[in-house]
Order: structure tokens, then C-alpha cells, then sequence
């Protein structure tokens, strides 16, 4: 199965979220599943060229691509994604790219992924590839399915050619005015009130891309439900509704070779489920560089989170008072909205025994937290997906989180799963978004977790888990499957 995996970021080379988390990870997956697979982003001026081994690809060499009426010189950079064998194809044009961050306010921020779209078409025509599936990712990638099939339908090596879309937080829609229809070359009686390309006044390229794909993919199964809903969708659930056939819900997964206890590169003490010592010798270097001082009897609790109200960090501002009363210290990374880093920061002064935060982010830091801490709290509004409370399962680091989103399909309460008396439970979560809720159920784990066994138990319940790359991968060769079977009962009807 050839696929093309089509984002605006990928870890390691420019990432600002998951979405670039999921773009380095989940090709490398789909090669070892025996998946032939390109990747296309865009080539930034913020990736250093010095450090990755970029060549020029002649095969495609220059591409004279139009947008607005004007025509942008574009080459493609050509390298392996790293640690991997998967062609990753850098889309170079650097009136567009060559700004100071990934995403802009700029007026032309709508140009920037028109001209990024077409390139991307036209450098497959070049290859003389035909990927079986196009896989887009979030807003900026929506316009390729119906360049594909309307501006481009002239071409039938695309013919067989389906479309996944992927939507990993339905809040970024990329609506801009009609005018962009020009700008795009889109046929304008295409544009009408609820038409395929219309919203609400403007032109949406997430509307745009689930409209005119096969299938439809979230990033985990509850947020799938979740943007159906009124409170969840951001207006495009009334859209979804029409598609919910075709729209499913994939966790993501975890890089096994970055996230794991018995080799990361960035604690001191390696450990694993079989033999938990060590994950308190972390506990101790990490309190080390802080003003905390190490009681192993007191329990750690960790937050690596954006400072901002999705991440449920309001309902911190509504209990924090009730919480530092707790027998127990916290540790913070994160930056974010003002008001929020200057709470963490007069928490920190007022409490410095109990409370030590970090404003800024740290790679190091973030993986001594996961190692060190007894505890993890993300308190999230909503979250698609969700990566650190895997990644603490996965560290036998408790994780305390509300309910939603891929925090709920990821983080069983032990509760409500020990009332069955087999103990499956591997975390504490609440559903109701308040800070009434949260304090209780981060009280709820602090008790509890007094017992060692019990502790004990529920590290060795999320340890157990497997979110690995893997297993997605094949969760999303199955939708492969099911765009591509869609697409070939089209094209019989057509004929």
C-alpha cells in the first residue's frame, strides 16, 4: 500500500504540538507494517539545514506553481525521516516558508498551504507515484482532496487515489474569507450557502476536507464522538453529522525508542515494571535541582502542560487553595497565558516547600518529571488525544485526569474499575469540569496511594499497557482499507 502522509510539521525538524508528534512517528510504523510511504511538509527557514542531511530532488526539480495569479518558483529537499527509511520530501519555497514561526497571523496564511497543497500534487506527477491513499492531517492540508479531484482531475494517475483526513483538534478550522477561492483557483459555483465548500460566509479547508474525503479520522475514539456534539465541535459538528459514517477515532501512540523508563537518555536511573526501585532515585535527582526537599513519603505530583484554560488549568486556579492544603508537592513545567504562569509563579513564592515550577519548556526536565514523579495531573476542558498521560503509564507514574477525549479512552479510574474486584483500574478522573471535582479526585489518588501495594497495583496496570506506534499503525491501515474500498465503489458507479 503506497502512502502519501501530508502534514504542516513532523518531529524532529519543526513542531509546535502532537500533530508533528504523530507525523514522525506513525510513518516509521507503517513502513514496518510493509507500508510504502512518503511524507511532505513544508521546508521552513526554522529548520537547520546543517543539522539533517537534506539533497536536492532533480527527479521533480523546479516547480512553477500558481497562487493568487502569481506564479512561485517551488523545489523540493529530499531526506529520510529521521532514525528511518521513509522518504520525507521538504516543500521549498521560501517567499511562503521563510517566516519566524510555523503558523502566521499573516494575510497570506491562506496562500502559504494553497501553494503547499498544489506542490505537493504536482511533486507526486513528477515522481510519476500514485499513492493508494492520500493521508491529510488538520486544516492545512483540507484543500488536496478536492485539487485532486476537481483542479487536477484531469490527471488519471490520481484515479484511484483516496483520501483520509485526519482531525487532531477541530478548534483550528483555517476559515478565510471567499476571496481565497480565487486565490486557489477552486470553481466559485462550488461556493454557495452549505455548499461543499462554504462556511458560515467563509471557506473552511477542514470543512473542505472532510467533505471531499473518504473517511474521516479523530485522534482518539471518544474525541470522534465528542466533536459530533454541540459543546465539542466548534461549529463543525453539523458537518460531521452527515459524515459520521465514515468518521472513526484512532489513538495515538507512543515512540517506544524516545518514551521508555529501561533506556531514555534523559534520567539517571533506568527501571522497568519488573523492578520499580529506581523510579524513586528519580524522585530524589529531580527534587535535587529544586528548592523541594525529598521526603519519600510525601507523593510528587507532576504537570507538563500549556498554561491555558483547554488545559483545564481555571479549574487549578479555582482549587489551588484547597489543593496546597494536600500532604504533597508539585512540580510544573509549562508556559502559556500570563495570568496563569504569574499563579504558578506567586503559588511557588508563597509555598516554596510544597510547589516548584519551571515557565518555559525543557525536553530533559519534562522526561525527569515522567520518571520522578508519583503522580500526573492533566485536568484538560477537552483533549483530542493526549500524549503525556500515556507517557506516564508508561513511566508508573499515576495519571489524574478528567474525563474526555482520549483521557478517558487511555486512563481507567481505579474506582470504578476495582469495583468488580479485579483491580484494572490505572488512574483517578473526574468528569464534571470544576475545581470542586478536580481537588476531590487529586485528594481521592493522594489517599489511596498511601497504600503501597495498591500503588503498586496501579503502576503495574498502566505499565502493562500497549500504546504503542504499532498498534495505531494498524488501526490505521484498516481505514486505508475502508477510503480505498470507498473510493473503487465510486468509481464504478462513475462507470
Amino acid at each position: 500500500m503506497k502512502i502519501a502522509m501530508v502534514a504542516s510539521e513532523v518531529s524532529p525538524y519543526a513542531k509546535t504540538g502532537g500533530l508533528g508528534d504523530v507525523v514522525g512517528s506513525l510513518p516509521k510504523a507503517l513502513e514496518k507494517q510493509g507500508c510504502d510511504v512518503k511524507v511532505f511538509v513544508p521546508k521552513y527557514s526554522i529548520i537547520d539545514d546543517a543539522k539533517y542531511d537534506f539533497h536536492y530532488e532533480f527527479s521533480i526539480g523546479e516547480m512553477s506553481i500558481r497562487v493568487n495569479g502569481k506564479t512561485r518558483s517551488v523545489h523540493v529537499l529530499k531526506s529520510k525521516l529521521d532514525a528511518s527509511n521513509v522518504d520525507i520530501y521538504f516543500i521549498d519555497c521560501p517567499h511562503y516558508f521563510n517566516r519566524r514561526s510555523i503558523y502566521t497571523s499573516d494575510l497570506d496564511e491562506d496562500e502559504r498551504f494553497v501553494l503547499f497543497s498544489k506542490a505537493v500534487i504536482e511533486a507526486c506527477q513528477r515522481l510519476a507515484w500514485a499513492p493508494d491513499v492520500v493521508h491529510c492531517n488538520d486544516w492545512q492540508t483540507g484543500l488536496i482532496p478536492v485539487l485532486v479531484k476537481d483542479n487536477y482531475s484531469w490527471d488519471h494517475l490520481f484515479d484511484h487515489t483516496a483520501f483520509l483526513m485526519s482531525i487532531h483538534n477541530i478548534a483550528y478550522q483555517g476559515r478565510f474569507p471567499p476571496e481565497t477561492l480565487h486565490k486557489a483557483e477552486l470553481r466559485p459555483e462550488l461556493f454557495y450557502p452549505n455548499g461543499p465548500l462554504e462556511f458560515h460566509g467563509s471557506l473552511s479547508f477542514m470543512k473542505i476536507g472532510i467533505v471531499y474525503s473518504e473517511v474521516i479520522s479523530a485522534v482518539s475514539p471518544t474525541y470522534a464522538k465528542e466533536i459530533l456534539t454541540y459543546d465539542y465541535g466548534n461549529g463543525m459538528n453539523d458537518v460531521l453529522w452527515f459524515r459520521q459514517d465514515d468518521l472513526f477515532g484512532v489513538i495515538n501512540g507512543v515512540d517506544n525508542d524516545v518514551w521508555d523508563p529501561e533506556t531514555d537518555r534523559h534520567i539517571p536511573f533506568h527501571y522497568s515494571a519488573k523492578d520499580l526501585t529506581n523510579k524513586c532515585k528519580n524522585k530524589e535527582y529531580l527534587l535535587k535541582n529544586t528548592p523541594l526537599k525529598f521526603n519519600k513519603e510525601i507523593p510528587l505530583i507532576g504537570m507538563i502542560t500549556r498554561m491555558v484554560t483547554q488545559k483545564g488549568i481555571n479549574l487549578i486556579a479555582d482549587a489551588i487553595h484547597a489543593l496546597s492544603s494536600l500532604n504533597a508537592q508539585w512540580v510544573i513545567l509549562g508556559s502559556g497565558e500570563d495570568r496563569y504562569e504569574n499563579m504558578f509563579r506567586s503559588i511557588c513564592e508563597a509555598m516554596p516547600h510544597k510547589f516548584w515550577s519551571y515557565i518555559g519548556f525543557s525536553t530533559e526536565l519534562a522526561h525527569l518529571i515522567e520518571a520522578g514523579a508519583d503522580m500526573f495531573l492533566m485536568p484538560s476542558l477537552y483533549e483530542p488525544c493526549g500524549l503525556n498521560q500515556m507517557y506516564s503509564l508508561r513511566y508508573g507514574t499515576i495519571p489524574i485526569v478528567r474525563k474526555t477525549g482520549g483521557l478517558a479512552d487511555t486512563v481507567r479510574d481505579w474506582d470504578e474499575f476495582n469495583a468488580n474486584g479485579l483491580g484494572t483500574g490505572n488512574g483517578f478522573s473526574f468528569e464534571e469540569p470544576s475545581g470542586h471535582a478536580l481537588f476531590s479526585t487529586v485528594k481521592r489518588a493522594v489517599d489511596t496511594l498511601r497504600d503501597e501495594k495498591t500503588k503498586m497495583r496501579i503502576q503495574l496496570n498502566g505499565m502493562s499497557e500497549d500504546y504503542s506506534w504499532d498498534a495505531s499503525a494498524k488501526e490505521y491501515i484498516r481505514l486505508y482499507e475502508k477510503a480505498i474500498a470507498k473510493r473503487n465503489v465510486i468509481l464504478r458507479k462513475k462507470t
